[in-house]
């Protein structure tokens, strides 16, 4: 990772992680409030209510910030996806993982459009090094006793995680991209998606 991207030192007492995550938190808000134009390390000090020599302890750089909340953003979203993979039964785990997906992306939806548009830049994606996890839980959401049966053979059900991963991830990103606030309704169109591609692999009802 670039020596820009990395973040400079990591926190060890309660009060460095204090101030790590109110740095990180007043990026957020800078950049849901002020949009990419505004995104800069003087106005996130400053609404961190903290010093930029304190803020450049921890992050060399406006970029290392970016990739500090994206990681920070996936994290809160793996946890919630794997809480819903670890459902007991397939039809279960599948509406929570999509209700997990709908509310990260709609709950501060200026926040997850933007972060998304960051994270297509070459520098970031490779820095986040495509790596997220989300189509092993689907596969592990998929593993269930209630499944279709043609998702028994695991070659299968691996194909159909990193399809519905594709299906849910498009549908969730494009409604955010078009300014979408409804998530309730969001939800049970992207469940509609992605239990009918179930239905016509596998017979799911």
């Amino acid at each position: 990772m670039p020596a820009a991207l990395g973040p400079r030192k990591a926190p060890r007492q309660r009060r460095a992680t204090h101030t790590v995550d109110a740095i990180l938190e007043a990026a957020a808000l800078v950049l849901e409030e002020e949009g990419l134009e505004g995104f800069n390390t003087n106005a996130i000090a400053r609404r961190a209510g903290a010093s930029i020599g304190s803020l450049y302890q921890y992050f060399p750089s406006k970029d290392a910030l970016t990739l500090a909340l994206l990681q920070r953003e996936e994290a809160k979203a793996h946890a919630d996806a794997a809480a819903a993979a670890a459902l007991p039964a397939c039809r279960e785990a599948l509406a929570a993982f999509i209700d997990a997906g709908v509310r990260q992306q709609l709950t501060r939806p200026n926040l997850a459009r933007l972060l998304d548009q960051e994270e297509d830049r070459a520098e970031i994606r490779a820095a986040m090094d495509g790596k997220s996890g989300f189509a092993e839980l689907l596969q592990t959401a998929l593993d269930k006793p209630d499944a279709p049966a043609a998702l028994r053979d695991p070659a299968r059900r691996n194909v159909a995680a990193a399809d519905l991963f594709i299906i849910i991830r498009g549908l969730v990103d494009a409604a955010g991209q078009r300014g979408e606030r409804d998530v309730a309704d969001l939800a049970l169109r992207v469940q509609a998606a992605a239990f009918g591609y179930l239905h016509r692999i596998g017979g799911f009802i």
